[in-house]
This record gives C-alpha cells, structure tokens and sequence, in this order.
C-alpha cells in the first residue's frame, strides 16, 4: 500500500549505488576489541518492485531481555565455533529467522564497529560488527522464538529527513531526547539507527 513518503522521492537509491559506496568504505574498528565481548549483525538489502529495501526484525517481546521489542538487524554474540565476525552474522541470520546466507548471497562489505555499553558496571562492553549482504531471490523466512516478525524497510524512507522524529528514552529516570523513526507503527532507534545512518551517510544526495 502507497504511503505518504513516496510521493516526494524523486531520486531512488538503488542496491547498486549501495554495494558501491560500501565497497569503497574504510570502517572504523574499536582499538580495545580483544578485551571485550564480540556480536555481529546482518544488513541485508534487496530491490522489490523498483525499491530498495532493507531487512530489520522485531525482536519478541520477553521478560529479562534488554532489546526486548526492538526493532533489529538479525545478530547475536560470538560463540566458541565462530571464526569471526562473518560467521556470527550468518549463522544468527540462519537461527533467528531461517534464511541461509550462501554463495548467492555475497557479503558487500561491513560497516564501522559499534560498543554496546553493558547493563551492569562490572561487565565488559560488546563490540558490534555489522555485515552487509545483497539478496537478489525470493525466499520465505521461518522466524524463531526470538523474532516477532521480519519487516523490510525501504531505504528512500529512511534517506527522507523528514520521516525522523524524537523519542525521549529514559535513562536513570533522565528523560533524553534521541531520534528514530516511525515505520508503520514499528520505531527504529539507538544502534540500529546509528548503524542505518552511517549507511545512508555513504550515499549520494537525493535530487
């Protein structure tokens, strides 16, 4: 279904465009990542009906879990059978929602690491590596326990400054202004954003 946004795209940022900027992109690495705890995340995007589009999920709603709710790449921590960084963003893509990252489905490069603070003073932080991957078939997602639900995201969407908004997360009961988007009811924040934002910095201006 049509929504408001498409009527002022003019320009549409293609997956070419995409595979380009990042090819060529030199991603910035945490200098303290041997002492920390190591995740991944899968960015995968796709053209569907003359748009770009990129894959989030939302992860089910569950007591104890910090991003309970949230809107995320498929990802996880890095477990003991992991070589690296890749291997983590494909074998959590597999487990979350089913979609099996092969030959077909080249890696085109990675953006810049990101810490996620932990919880509790005492703990290590987590280094987060995102992984970018171009889908070019149809394929059925089998979400786990872990997923409510796959949703993709058209990129002329989030290029459009105008579909940002403000939330206030609360932090020690500190309200703090930071800023997301509303897509279809479901909001898109915090490292995901930051995460989608050094993407989109990497393409062309829209005409």
């Amino acid at each position: 279904m049509a929504t408001h946004w498409l009527a002022a795209i003019s320009v549409t940022l293609s997956i070419e465009q995409i595979e380009h900027a990042v090819r060529h992109h030199r991603p910035r690495r945490k200098m303290l990542r041997a002492l920390m705890l190591r995740s991944a995340v899968a960015m995968i995007v796709r053209e569907y009906r003359g748009a770009t589009e990129i894959l989030m999920i939302k992860r089910a709603e569950r007591k104890g879990d910090p991003w309970s709710g949230h809107m995320a790449f498929p990802g996880g921590r890095m477990e003991p059978q992991d070589r690296h960084g890749l291997d983590v963003a494909k074998r959590e893509t597999f487990e979350e929602i089913g979609l099996a990252l092969g030959p077909a489905e080249p890696c085109i490069g990675r953006l810049s690491e990101i810490t996620a603070r932990p919880r509790i003073l005492h703990r290590r932080g987590m280094v987060v590596s995102p992984f970018l991957f171009r889908l070019d078939r149809e394929v059925e997602f089998n979400p786990n326990y872990e997923v409510a639900e796959v949703v993709w995201v058209p990129v002329d969407f989030l290029a459009d400054r105008s579909n940002r908004e403000t939330m206030h997360w609360k932090r020690d009961k500190v309200p703090i202004p930071l800023p997301c988007y509303m897509f279809e009811g479901r909001r898109i924040w915090g490292l995901s954003l930051m995460m989608l934002d050094e993407l989109l910095a990497l393409l062309p201006a829209r005409g």
